[in-house]
């Protein structure tokens, strides 16, 4: 089973699309960085610690606001 589960993320985002964008460029940030913001991950996979890092409140997101 997913840890965490996709509805516990659901509450910290908006859309499934914007989990799953904001996941995966923190993934893509710790692979070329080598950093993580949690101490002991339960994930050994950068896309689930970046989930784990979600669900702990430490990666938000924003809206920009659209001109026009």
């Amino acid at each position: 089973m997913l840890y965490p589960s996709i509805d516990v993320l659901m509450n910290k985002l908006d859309s499934k699309y914007t989990l799953v964008t904001v996941a995966a460029k923190r993934a893509r940030e710790m692979q070329l960085h080598q950093n993580q913001q949690i101490e002991k991950p339960i994930s050994h996979k950068y896309v689930g610690k970046a989930l784990e890092e979600i669900n702990a409140g430490l990666l938000y997101f924003e809206k920009e606001e659209q001109k026009g």
